[in-house]
């Protein structure tokens, strides 16, 4: 029988494996739980864990019992009032057998769930379970510097954690037969020599022959077992090359309206919506660039802490944003090399002229760019003139163009699942 020992080391004196196996098994209520965590707690307060609950009915496991019948021997250590042979009643069976703590109570409390805490990665594993960045594709490569070691074949100098150890029992098999062939034709010669030498009668027999022959067997079979079993001639490394990878860099520009028409409600539900994308993207990819860009009448490239706190405001220009990101693109992010994505926060106000212009630098400058484009609408109002125009880029360009409207916080998580879903086939 073959026995698997788990060695990892855990913290804690906790087993990894056995949570990871428990985790998966209870997916459906931990990620209830999870949806309903983030619905009551603000987004800045997304990075702890989260005390779960599970009804403890949905976690009972089926075991044997004795049934009620039947005759049974049982012994009971420490026994001061039975021997053998004694009957012992059988139990009444009243009272039950639920899973409460503590049995009847004047307090009329108990524990029927069992409850356990989710670290910060497990939680956000949960959050953004079924997310990713739609669309992306690999590119050429950006630049010689990403690359990836692959095995170059072999080669007889390395260093002892690369040997090939299959290749190098195989050589040195090779290298035994073809240094032992010559001398145990030899060998074998001498030996029939010897045997052909002892067959003839004494008078015949040549003393000093055989004594030769002897020693010349000896010699021979000392050659043999001479040979190493392995010797550094043997020994074979696998090389590694750096090999050129193509490349999955994707950037996220992050666009938000901060005219006088966005009330401060607006832009803490705008900062909500970014900062869980940014906790998305933090999550999942590594070599995901953010850009984050601001704007009212003109627009302005701005740094994390300045686009999420600055108290900057003024009149409503939307396509001043749009060319400043088709800029950036053009200076900094080729085509070739990035996958380029655009998320976009606005109360849907604009200069009354500058909708249509919106469109059009969509359709023919942005979209044939990027891989997707979300626009989130934060009102509770009736969509406005950008809503309508952008409506036309949906319609040319449904695969790559989502827009969905925010009316109050409780939407955040929900609209923000919906844009960046898991889709089964990807263009």
């Amino acid at each position: 029988m073959t026995y698997f020992i788990d060695r990892r080391p855990n913290a804690k004196h906790k087993s990894a494996v056995n949570r990871q196996r428990f985790l998966e098994r209870y997916r459906k209520h931990i990620k209830r739980s999870v949806e309903e965590a983030v619905n009551r707690r603000s987004i800045t307060d997304m990075e702890r864990g989260e005390k779960i609950s599970i009804p403890a009915k949905d976690i009972s496991e089926p075991v044997f019992q004795h049934g009620p019948g039947g005759a049974r021997n049982v012994v009971s250590p420490g026994n001061k009032e039975f021997v053998a042979g004694d009957k012992i009643r059988r139990p009444s069976g009243q009272g039950g057998s639920g899973s409460g703590e503590g049995g009847a109570s004047n307090q009329g409390e108990g524990v029927d769930e069992f409850a356990f805490t989710l670290s910060r990665e497990e939680f956000l594993e949960f959050v953004f379970d079924g997310l990713e960045l739609p669309h992306l594709q690999r590119k050429p490569l950006k630049s010689l510097e990403e690359v990836k070691m692959v095995r170059a074949g072999l080669s007889r100098d390395g260093v002892p954690s690369r040997i090939s150890i299959t290749r190098s029992m195989r050589e040195a098999y090779a290298r035994r037969i073809a240094l032992r062939a010559p001398i145990k034709r030899a060998l074998k010669e001498a030996q029939e020599a010897l045997e052909a030498e002892e067959r003839k009668d004494s008078v015949l027999r040549n003393p000093a022959r055989v004594v030769e022959l002897k020693a010349e067997i000896d010699r021979l079979e000392k050659r043999i077992a001479g040979v190493p079993f392995i010797d550094t001639y043997d020994l074979r490394y696998h090389q590694l090359s750096a090999q050129p990878q193509p490349s999955n860099q994707a950037v996220m520009f992050c666009v938000m309206d901060v005219s006088g028409s966005m009330t401060q409600n607006h832009k803490d539900i705008a900062k909500r919506f970014f900062l869980l994308l940014y906790l998305f993207l933090e999550k999942h990819y590594e070599k995901v660039e953010l850009v984050f860009v601001r704007h009212h009448t003109a627009a302005r490239e701005v740094s994390e802490e300045e686009f999420f706190y600055s108290r900057e405001t003024g009149g409503t220009i939307v396509s001043s944003a749009l060319n400043l990101v088709n800029k950036i693109i053009e200076k900094r992010y080729p085509v070739g090399q990035w996958n380029l994505y655009v998320a976009q926060a606005s109360n849907g106000d604009n200069w009354d002229d500058d909708s249509n212009i919106c469109r059009d630098l969509l359709i023919k400058h942005l979209m044939p760019q990027l891989q997707y484009y979300a626009y989130v609408e934060i009102t509770p109002h009736d969509h406005q003139s950008l809503w309508h125009e952008y409506e036309s880029v949906v319609d040319e360009f449904s695969e790559r163009f989502a827009m969905r409207q925010i009316v109050e916080a409780s939407d955040i998580y929900p609209v923000f699942r919906e844009l960046f879903k898991r889709r089964l086939s990807q263009s």
